[in-house]
């Protein structure tokens, strides 16, 4: 089940907090619950995507993007991640999730998050908005304009424009079987 509730407390907690500017770091403090774990007694692979939405839901609160939508109808969808699991995380530890806009292309608006204990980084993720409205997808530099924010996007990392590049050559759709 979607954790709501600690989704709620996330956007309070984020509305107390104040305006970030677009490329700031925002943090979100994660408990580790019974429910969030797998099998093997450590953070389910597909939880820890839901508890990145912890940290970058209220991240968009932050920066602006809520209100934006709000005046225009526009919502976020998920169109890619490619996540880094290098550090098991257990029952009733605590991570720090942290979240920054990289920047945006022509078609999606990329954010780097981690989840972090201490100065080790658990899980890392890099993924890729696309902004939505009645009519279809809208441009992230119209997007960003709309917060307040210069529509150029500053240059992509390397490594984010390396997997935008490898992204690419993937086919879509899939061959089954």
């Amino acid at each position: 089940m979607y954790p709501f509730i600690r989704l709620v407390q996330g956007l309070h907690a984020a509305r107390r907090q104040g305006r970030l500017d677009l490329f700031d770091l925002h943090q979100t403090t994660i408990r580790i619950w019974p429910w969030d774990l797998d099998p093997w007694r450590e953070l389910n692979n597909g939880r820890t995507l839901t508890l990145f939405d912890l940290g970058r839901i209220p991240m968009s609160v932050r920066i602006g993007f809520e209100a934006a939508a709000r005046a225009r109808g526009w919502g976020i969808t998920v169109a890619g991640t490619n996540t880094r699991y290098r550090k098991r995380i257990t029952l009733f530890q605590t991570v720090t999730c942290l979240s920054r806009v990289v920047g945006w292309d022509d078609r999606f608006c990329y954010v780097e998050q981690g989840l972090w204990r201490g100065d080790e980084c658990c899980t890392h993720m890099l993924l890729r908005y696309a902004f939505t409205s009645g009519a279809g997808l809208v441009r992230p530099a119209e997007v960003i304009a709309a917060m307040g924010h210069a529509p150029e996007s500053p240059a992509l990392p390397d490594w984010v424009r390396a997997w935008i590049a490898a992204d690419a050559m993937r086919p879509w759709p899939p061959a089954r079987g």
